[in-house]
């Protein structure tokens, strides 16, 4: 029987396969009591399976020269899990205070854990949760015997043929078991745009459809699928008719994908000779490789949450200055914009007598990003101190998130200077004249911008917020993600307004949200003057088409008319006309 499933399109291109079903360790474990006597043996047991992962996490970094770049920086992430010692020592008090199996007491510590995480307002922290998930399911499968890959060995009647993993989730550890295998898409039940799963996707190239809630179930082993991984959609047992139209239309993604290759070199001029930077957002400094490779200009978002992965306190000034540095002398002249600390309260980066114990019932308002960072003066301090350091290194830009007071503004530039006085006064050297700017999230900021260009060097809209919070609108939410609109009328009010206004102060500002990245759009920001686009480095190229072959005296007066327009179809109609 054939049918479709919708999901999550986090990673562009079309794949048509067998399905190839993989387990899921966690979701088969029982619980069991033991006696007393059998309590340490049982200790010992998950000791000896943690220290198994750990070596295998290890030798997995051994020989990866030819994969990507990102999977080294992942499995230090795991690693980096599997030794916190809400992992690696919990457990073992569950097993001694419960007397229960070690599966059990890993997942049930695996639970609290993950529970923990969803409360997060960041969504990339947020989903930091999967990776918790991952690296337990490594464990679960060493302590019931299926280690290391073996859950995901591709069988031999598949060998030679297209193969599409089905799974309730992967880690970037079992795609990488994939690369000496006909691997050509996964689907998965769970996990978000911006998981390590999808962001490996993204850079591999492979067509992902993620979130799909109960593939696993519904898929049985070596059905026919196809994978489009551009619209979301994941298709079961399709028929020859349905089967030859994606045929076709993967051969033509195939040719377009070789012509982008042939841009990286290319400068991003329009055909009236218009100059636009193409920069890559990137979120730890192993990524400045894949920014390289795409020909990015440069790095127009660095965001520094990932410090915090894996620990629960606020890093040190030296930790943060050798992460820094890291980024930034891979940058090979390039300039890199490092934006402060986007975290929420439920970071507890905070003194227990400031934040308290109590349940904010809206954390994405409350004390979060930069407002949480100047209730924390010492630990910004430290911050802004670690970027100054590496800013003699390279062209560094610091950029402050959610901004919505001027006084925020007035207040970091205090601490900044306190904080080159202090450096000055140890004789540390950094860049006097280091740029500061301000990210355009909440439509306060965005409506009344006046305030920031008289205060900051240059601006970055980030319009992944600016979109929900100015439509009230979770995208992570379900049942409301279908509001999520870019194209909404005061969206484009809102980016035009910030866009216009900068302009005439001749201030720079660019993008560095998912409509940045969308060629689809590219044309519409353009003719609204935006000239400075910060994406993902595999959304590069196919932008740098889209601008090559656009004509900024052309597009302008059509944008113009559609940001006079109310009605979502109208606009989408001028949209669609606009990119022919």
């Amino acid at each position: 029987m054939s049918f479709t499933l919708h999901g999550l399109a986090v990673s562009s291109g079309i794949a048509i396969g067998q399905a190839h079903l993989i387990s899921q360790a966690t979701l088969e474990v029982s619980h069991l009591v033991i006696t007393p006597r059998m309590v340490e043996k049982e200790v010992t047991r998950f000791e000896s399976a943690v220290t198994q992962v750990r070596n295998e996490f290890q030798s997995m970094k051994i020989g990866m020269e030819n994969s990507p770049t990102d999977i080294g920086a992942f499995i230090d992430l795991h690693l980096m899990i599997l030794a916190d010692p809400e992992l690696s020592e919990v457990p073992k008090q569950i097993i001694r205070e419960r007397r229960c199996n070690a599966e059990w007491a890993i997942v049930q510590q695996m639970e609290v854990l993950v529970a923990q995480f969803e409360k997060i307002d960041d969504i990339y922290l947020r989903e930091r949760s999967y990776d918790v998930r991952q690296v337990v399911e490594r464990v679960v499968r060493e302590l019931v015997g299926r280690p290391g890959h073996a859950a995901v060995k591709v069988p031999k009647s598949t060998k030679g043929e297209a193969l599409i993993v089905v799974a309730h989730d992967l880690s970037p550890s079992d795609v990488m078991a994939f690369k000496d295998q006909h691997f050509a898409s996964f689907v998965t039940d769970v996990g978000g745009a911006t998981s390590h799963t999808a962001i490996l996707a993204r850079g591999m190239g492979i067509p992902a459809v993620l979130g799909l809630h109960n593939a696993r179930q519904l898929i049985r082993d070596k059905e026919t699928l196809i994978v489009d991984g551009s619209r979301g959609v994941l298709i079961v047992n399709p028929d020859a008719r349905v089967i030859e139209e994606y045929t076709l239309k993967k051969s033509q993604l195939e040719i377009e994908r070789a012509k982008l290759k042939l841009l990286k070199t290319a400068r991003a001029t329009t055909l009236d000779r218009v100059k636009v930077d193409l920069l890559a957002n990137i979120e730890e400094p192993s990524d400045v490789a894949a920014m390289l490779e795409s020909g990015a200009d440069g790095v127009g978002l660095f965001r520094t949450e990932f410090i915090f992965l894996g620990r629960g306190d606020m890093p040190s000034e030296e930790e943060q200055f050798e992460a820094y540095r890291k980024a930034v002398k891979g940058m090979q002249g390039r300039p890199i914009t490092i934006r402060t600390f986007d975290l929420g309260n439920d970071k507890n980066l905070q003194p227990e007598d400031t934040l308290g114990e109590r349940q904010r019932d809206n954390p994405a308002l409350g004390l979060r990003s930069i407002r949480l960072s100047l209730a924390d003066p010492k630990s910004f301090l430290a911050q802004l101190r670690a970027i100054l350091r590496v800013s003699k290194l390279g062209k560094v830009k610091i950029l402050i998130p959610m901004l919505s007071h001027a006084i925020q503004i007035d207040q970091t530039l205090a601490l900044l200077e306190q904080a080159k006085s202090s450096l000055r006064g140890e004789k540390i050297t950094f860049d006097e004249s280091i740029e500061i700017g301000g990210m355009i999230e909440v439509p306060a900021a965005a409506l009344a911008v006046g305030m920031f260009l008289r205060r900051l060097n240059f601006l970055s809209i980030g319009t992944n917020d600016l979109i929900q919070y100015t439509l009230a609108i979770d995208r992570t939410d379900e049942q409301v993600s279908n509001l999520y609109d870019p194209l909404h009328p005061a969206i484009l009010m809102l980016l035009a307004h910030v866009i216009s206004t900068a302009e005439k102060v001749h201030m720079p500002v660019s993008m560095c949200g998912e409509m940045a990245g969308d060629p689809n759009l590219t044309r519409l920001l353009l003719g609204m003057g935006l000239r400075q686009f910060s994406m993902y480095p595999a959304q590069i190229p196919a932008v740098k088409q889209r601008i090559k072959q656009s004509d900024i005296s052309e597009v302008t007066p059509i944008v113009r008319r559609i940001l006079r327009l109310e009605e979502p179809a109208k606009i989408q109609e001028q949209i669609e006309r606009l990119n022919m």
